[in-house]
């Protein structure tokens, strides 16, 4: 018997290793067909936010966002917080001020545009687009101002940071008169056209950062619509960008604020509903530390990406309403480093990389299944000014320097036109990742697909929860309906292309890197091409590409023609 045993173990432990080897010889099969449009290549990911409003204008500051415009082919769009908070203008982490809003010794107001112009001429100098947070609460107006500022840092209770700004104002009128002047003096600055451009929405998350009531809520998004409604009444403005949608709290204040909206009395002017231009709502994952190792969780963000779209949907007057995720990342705090924060550690390398691009392909997969007016989607992270090198913030460059998930929105810039089908027998399933993630023993080796006028990107990445190495996977791509003649470019974020952080690691992680190794660092960070450009001539329609793609990888494989 125990002989028995022992000849099926070993035929069982032999066919694992059989079957094992095969698994990892045979190619993924994706296949991709320039013919069949599946709906629009809608740039929702130029979309970018910070908790910092002072760092927009700082030289790293600068630098960046004149990298993400340039890599984008519209208007990037960018998100802020604090944009009305009371202080002298010095950052600090999840801390910023403008001192837009003071009072006199009387109560009479005091406006001082300076700093909120000086971020906003930083967006419209390089064609980017404002999407205009009205909050948070200056100091003179807010029913509970001490303590204002807070002196939270990494490490702290998140809701350390909740001070004098998430109060409502002591008056309303007063508020609304804030918000006239601020849009009128956006008018006067940049031109009725270019102020029309904008989306404007009130507050940040008013389910964890607002210290007043539901009511009392919708009483300051009516105020703040019909002061900026006053000085523009072509303005675009929405809301209520509350976080955690698919929980009980998001559901119900999303519901609430759409029913505030279409049918209840307005606080303001009396009348029945309010302005609603836009619907905006939050979606995050929960990525932890799993015997040793980082393990991400994109199920939490799909599920409020989802239940937002069904809450959306589910409304006449909502339904055909731009969408706009006013937050969507892997988890909820830029600012907490991977010294406090370990389950972070995934920010430097290409496991935020591959992240990006298997969420964003599922988010126009949630669109299209919801048939919902899908936007943008704010990516929170930006930069952090005189912070460590590669201090695990969740950014997309440090100290100038580009990480390896920018690259992937180099990558996205590539593609435009319509989305085409494209299918992988190694991509899970929608409902798979909603429901559990990516956890299963084999990688999700997904594809996302573009075909423009003479251009066409297949974005293909190689993506597991599991924060591991493993070896390159083959891949077999077949493209059908191509031209007969095209050039062929392969794009590649991994652990040896578009990458500082490998190499800043290589220079054994300097944090003083000599002006040398800054500029090698600088030079690793931009996106770089497999090989190079090739020229193909196809006999027939169908193109045939193989290649090897590392766990965490990303590829983009541009034709043009």
């Amino acid at each position: 018997m125990n002989m028995l045993k022992t000849v099926k173990m070993m035929f069982l432990l032999l066919a694992g290793i059989v079957f094992n080897s095969y698994s990892q010889t045979k190619p993924a099969n994706i296949k991709v067909d320039l013919a069949k449009p599946v709906g629009e290549m809608r740039p929702v990911w130029a979309w970018f936010g910070h908790d910092e409003p002072n760092y927009t204008y700082m030289k790293d500051g600068k630098k960046l966002l004149s990298e993400l415009q340039g890599l984008s082919p519209v208007p990037v769009n960018m998100r802020v917080h604090s944009l009305l908070v009371t202080g002298d203008g010095a950052p600090a982490l999840k801390w910023g001020s403008t001192n837009a809003y003071t009072e006199d010794a009387n109560g009479n107001p005091i406006y001082n545009w300076k700093i909120i112009d000086s971020i906003f001429d930083a967006y419209v100098k390089r064609g980017m687009k404002p999407l205009v947070q009205i909050g948070f609460m200056p100091e003179a107006l807010s029913t509970k101002p001490d303590p204002y500022k807070h002196d939270w840092k990494p490490g702290d209770p998140y809701f350390k940071i909740i001070t004098g700004w998430a109060y409502p104002p002591k008056d309303y009128d007063k508020w609304r008169e804030l918000i006239y002047q601020w849009a009128k003096h956006s008018v006067e600055r940049y031109g009725k056209k270019e102020v029309e451009s904008w989306y404007w929405e009130v507050w940040n998350e008013p389910n964890g950062y607002w210290k007043g009531t539901k009511e009392e809520f919708f009483k300051l998004y009516d105020y703040s619509v019909d002061g900026l409604k006053r000085a523009l009444p072509t303005a675009k403005i929405g809301g209520p960008n509350v976080a955690a949608t698919g929980g009980k709290s998001g559901t119900e204040w999303l519901q609430a604020f759409i029913k505030h909206c279409t049918s209840e009395t307005n606080y303001a002017t009396g009348k029945i509903g309010a302005p609603l231009e836009a619907l905006l709502f939050h979606a995050k994952g929960n990525p932890k530390v799993v015997n040793g190792i980082v393990q991400m969780n994109m199920a939490p963000q799909m599920r409020d990406i989802e239940a937002g779209f069904k809450i959306a949907a589910s409304y006449p007057q909502t339904k055909n309403l731009p969408l706009i995720l006013g937050e969507s990342d892997p988890e909820g705090c830029a600012a907490c480093g991977m010294a406090t924060n370990p389950e972070n550690a995934y920010r430097n390398g290409t496991m935020f990389s591959s992240y990006t691009a298997a969420t964003f392909a599922r988010k126009y997969a949630l669109a299209d299944m919801y048939k919902v007016n899908f936007l943008g989607a704010v990516s929170w992270a930006f930069e952090f000014e005189d912070q460590p090198w590669f201090y695990g913030f969740r950014d997309l460059a440090t100290n100038g320097v580009d990480k390896p998930v920018l690259n992937v929105f180099r990558m996205f810039g590539k593609m435009s036109g319509q989305r085409v089908a494209a299918e992988s027998d190694r991509m899970y399933d929608l409902r798979t990742a909603i429901s559990s993630s990516i956890r299963g023993p084999q990688t999700d080796i997904g594809v996302l697909a573009s075909k423009d006028a003479k251009t066409a990107g297949i974005m293909v990445w190689n993506y597991h929860d599991d924060d591991k190495q493993g070896p390159a996977e083959p891949i077999e791509l077949i493209i059908n309906n191509v031209p007969k003649k095209f050039k062929l470019t392969h794009y590649r974020v991994d652990d040896k292309h578009s990458n500082s952080y490998e190499v800043w690691k290589k220079m054994g992680s300097p944090q003083n890197p000599t002006a040398a190794q800054i500029k090698e660092l600088e030079a690793a960070g931009k996106l770089k091409m497999l090989g190079k450009t090739s020229e193909v001539k196809v006999n027939g329609s169908t193109f045939t590409y193989k290649m090897e793609l590392p766990r965490q990888g990303v590829s983009l494989v541009k034709l043009d023609w």
